[in-house]
């Protein structure tokens, strides 16, 4: 179980609209036999109607009509994959600056970020934005494929200036490690197999570098394990137990833990994975734990081991903003952390950061797509750690309490790069 769980790689794709994202992936899954017949025969027939040609690749991903028609990317898509070494979660995201919102729900899972950049255009905005939003959603880890290299004879000039571009842009947003491939994802160079057509290139193809890749471990930026409870399950013959998905760490048998916002310290007496009795839970798996002490905990408390998360109801937070209406101080939402939602306000709005030059800018609300800090206070004690320490912990959205609607994604603390 524990081989299935850290053997997945969680990867998705970003960068600006008409960069070749789709096509690459769509490549990718074609070059290494994840499509059936009949899934080939559906992309083939589409590629027909719309006269773009035998086999369109970007049809692989792209199954909206309105993606077809309009040629681009809007909603994610989720593909899966695998290879004798691993297993892939590939997430496509849209690349229009109009569904940036969709493209930060698409990169907050990932343990890697795909980046395609098109050899001729360089790094644009949107890419900047992208590549922001995935350092500010705790991705470490990139790989950028310069796209359409046979457009400019493969010219190793131009990759180099491409790459100078990304590797800048990689260190100022902090990034462990970022892997830059010249590839064409439309005649699949570098993308499965290496070509000759770039000899002048001794590093991986698109494939190789992300077989090799870190997978992006849960437990490794974390500082102790940790258990929102999202159940109280009543036993028989007396007594409570508490069920939940563990991230940060592991739990097992005989720890110390806290039960938090109460602060009632106390062992786990017995842990439970679908019934059966373990010694150990590790982060991602759903766990049913028993404690020692009577406790009269529920829904929305936690379950943590030193070190312990803050206990809080007012913190600071780094805010994408979803919704149509500007985000400004003063405004009321409802604030859904882990398993706990409570109401909230925004007390004050410190800042814009500026994607271009990664500093933050005085303004009076956010807009559509914008990152901002901000203080957020809440009317129930939240269980918190900061984002880099744990993404699940340091995570919330904002939600309009009138349409239901939600309006931000936020994470505590503030951007490690700014």
């Amino acid at each position: 179980m524990s081989t299935q769980t850290k053997d997945v790689l969680r990867l998705a794709t970003i960068g600006s609209v008409d960069d070749g994202k789709s096509t690459l992936i769509g490549r990718l899954l074609v070059d290494t036999r994840q499509l059936f017949d009949d899934q080939l025969d559906a992309v083939a027939a589409a590629s027909e109607r719309r006269g773009v040609g035998d086999l369109d690749l970007s049809f692989v991903t792209d199954g909206l009509r309105a993606e077809r028609e309009q040629g681009i990317t809007i909603d994610v898509a989720y593909r899966y994959a695998a290879t004798p070494t691993r297993k892939f979660i590939i997430a496509d995201c849209p690349g229009h600056v109009q569904y940036t919102r969709n493209m930060a729900t698409g990169a907050s899972t990932a343990d890697l970020a795909l980046a395609v950049v098109d050899v001729a255009a360089g790094l644009k905005e949107q890419t900047r934005r992208h590549l922001c939003i995935a350092a500010l959603l705790g991705v470490r880890n990139l790989i950028v494929a310069v796209n359409k290299m046979d457009k400019v004879e493969w010219s190793q000039e131009a990759f180099q200036r491409v790459s100078d571009q990304v590797h800048s842009a990689s260190q100022e947003l902090g990034f462990a490690s970022c892997e830059v491939i010249p590839v064409s994802a439309l005649n699949g160079d570098n993308v499965v197999d290496r070509t000759s057509a770039s000899s002048w290139y001794s590093g991986p193809s698109v494939l190789e570098a992300l077989e090799t890749t870190h997978a992006g471990d849960p437990e490794t930026n974390s500082q102790g394990a940790r258990l929102p409870i999202q159940w109280v399950l009543r036993q028989n013959g007396g007594g409570r137990t508490y069920a939940g998905m563990v991230n940060g760490g592991t739990f097992h048998v005989g720890d110390t833990v806290t039960l938090l916002p109460a602060g009632i310290e106390t062992t786990i007496s017995a842990l439970r994975l679908g019934g059966s009795e373990r010694s150990e839970a590790y982060a991602g798996l759903s766990a049913d734990i028993d404690l020692a002490a009577e406790t009269d905990a529920g829904r929305g408390d936690m379950i943590a081991c030193a070190p312990l998360p803050t206990v809080t109801r007012e913190f600071d937070a780094t805010i994408c903003w979803f919704g149509e209406r500007p985000m400004s101080a003063g405004q009321r939402l409802r604030l859904k952390h882990t398993t706990k939602s409570t109401p909230a306000r925004v007390v004050s709005l410190d800042g814009l950061v500026d994607i271009e030059h990664l500093t933050v800018a005085s303004a009076d609300g956010l807009s559509v797509n914008q990152i901002g800090i901000a203080k957020i206070a809440c009317a129930d004690a939240l269980v918190v750690d900061d984002y880099q320490v744990n993404r699940a912990t340091g995570s919330f959205v904002l939600v309009d309490e009138v349409s239901n609607a939600t309006v931000a994604a936020g994470m505590i603390g503030r951007p490690s790069f700014l």
